[in-house]
């Protein structure tokens, strides 16, 4: 079994706490390796050394940095197959999903690095306003806000990691970097391959340790300039009661609903919906977790998910299926609640309600009602329960009573019938006749509500992690 070190001053050290933190396969009785459980000591120091090191970093040629993001991506496609292996045992991601989110992050790099470049400073003209003058130019520059605490969640720990890291490191940023601890390995081998290409010292340090023991203490930490977090609500919302002064960007938790109009292609429908709602066991932000449908067609809808659910695929990550067990044992706890209660409330049960230990095998109901915990709850889990509505009106009451907005679909073969729809939604996107996901990875994303706070997308995401500078020129 590996100890993995954590990484601080451009090495991979052992903390002295002497703490370590096993980490759990998902799919197998058996421990992926151990992390450290660094002290709030170590966390001082190690973000109190990226100050100079930020300096130096953003006074670096920008070229010059470019390149090194880029061979870091480079870096990471060498080393995709080792730290797929590991993405697939840490968090029970399928094999080939997790080579693909390894590919897809150094692509999104290259892509960030680009868009920063071709990111120049803008001028205005004192003449343009009443009263002003044609002789006071003003350059205005974007300049790194320093230190940034990015946090990851565990469903794509080299993704969602990357996509804070990248954006704020091409910018001129250090970057303090605590991943969830299930995914923590994962990051490890991140780093790994970060440190193969030569970075500077301390302009990156990754931090591992429980988030009740150290996360907090570094979100409030003075030597924190920024916060990138990905993550359930619950935290989110605790990190927004100290955000004063200190910008942040959350993306949270959702309960994305897909609204079936009368007119809808229901077999284009029901695809979309199959692979919003359950891929990797829906175990993502964005996936499908509600289907309200209209009641002229309910019954057809209703007929061929079911046929498609009893199709899927269920088993180990090493095999690819589409239904892999949940991230751990509270998790399909929590989702065999859900199910176990909509059941007692008299939702009708089409398909699954089977579980081996954390392996929920997927689960769809009919009939349920705006009363049941089904209706509002994320289960973070592969259940899917279907609301029969009479109307349009009933369908965007029932998708924004929600505490969440973080995205919505909407299928009808009406486009401006759609597109009405979606402007009722209270979401950050609304997917017309395709399944909510997110990305591409340049597009906004966003959620309002509980399900976050600012924007990200690469240019949104280098915006959040910058700030304007204005220099005013006399003539």
């Amino acid at each position: 079994m590996n100890t993995y070190k954590y990484y601080v001053g451009g090495k991979f050290v052992t903390s002295t706490s002497g703490n370590l933190i096993d980490i759990d396969c998902p799919y197998e009785q058996t421990i992926v390796g151990r992390v450290q459980a660094i002290s709030k000591a170590e966390a001082d120091l190690a973000i109190a050394a990226t100050k100079k090191a930020q300096k130096d970093w953003a006074d670096l040629d920008l070229f010059k940095r470019a390149d090194l993001l880029n061979k870091w991506a480079d870096q990471l496609e060498i080393d995709a197959h080792e730290i797929a292996e590991i993405i697939m045992q840490e968090v029970g991601k399928t094999w080939n999903d997790a080579v693909k989110e390894v590919t897809r992050t150094a692509e999104f790099i290259r892509y960030t690095v680009q868009e920063y470049i071709h990111t120049n400073d803008t001028s205005m003209s004192g003449q343009n306003y009443p009263g002003g003058s044609k002789n006071k130019i003003a350059i205005i520059k974007r300049i790194p806000l320093g230190t940034v605490l990015a946090i990851s969640p565990f469903n794509y720990p080299v993704n969602l990691s990357v996509a804070k890291i990248a954006p704020a490191l091409i910018s001129g940023n250090a970057v303090v970097f605590k991943p969830a601890t299930q995914g923590a390995i994962s990051a490890v081998k991140i780093i790994e391959s970060f440190d193969k290409v030569g970075f500077p010292a301390d302009i990156l340090q990754l931090l591992t340790g429980k988030g009740s023991d150290i996360g907090d203490y570094v979100s409030e930490h003075e030597g924190i300039d920024m916060i990138s977090f990905t993550g359930g609500a619950t935290t989110g919302r605790h990190l927004s009661s100290f955000s004063t002064m200190k910008p942040m960007v959350l993306e949270l938790g959702g309960k994305d609903p897909a609204i079936v109009c009368e007119d809808a292609d229901i077999d284009k429908a029901v695809f979309e919906i199959m692979s919003g709602a359950f891929s990797y066991s829906g175990q993502r932000c964005t996936a499908i977790k509600r289907v309200l449908v209209n009641e002229a067609v309910a019954d057809e809808l209703v007929a061929k998910l079911k046929g498609e659910v009893e199709k899927l695929t269920v088993g180990m990550p090493i095999d690819n299926p589409v239904i892999v067990p949940l991230i751990n044992k509270g998790s399909a706890d929590y989702v065999e609640g859900l199910i176990t209660d909509a059941i007692a409330d008299g939702a009708t049960l089409l398909v699954g309600n089977k579980r081996e230990d954390n392996l929920i095998y997927p689960t769809l109901f009919d009939h349920v009602t705006p009363d049941m915990r089904l209706a509002w709850e994320e289960p973070f889990g592969p259940v899917l329960p279907i609301i029969r509505v009479s109307s349009d009106a009933q369908a965007i009451e029932l998708a924004n009573q929600s505490e969440y907005g973080l995205q919505a679909s909407v299928f009808s073969r009406d486009f401006s019938r759609a597109a009405a729809i979606a402007e009722k939604i209270e979401a950050g996107s609304v997917q017309i006749n395709g399944r909510t996901e997110r990305g591409p990875d340049h597009f906004p994303f966003l959620g309002v509500k509980n399900s976050g706070m600012g924007v990200h997308g690469i240019s949104r995401t280098i915006d959040a992690m910058t700030r304007e500078k204005l220099l005013i020129i006399n003539l």
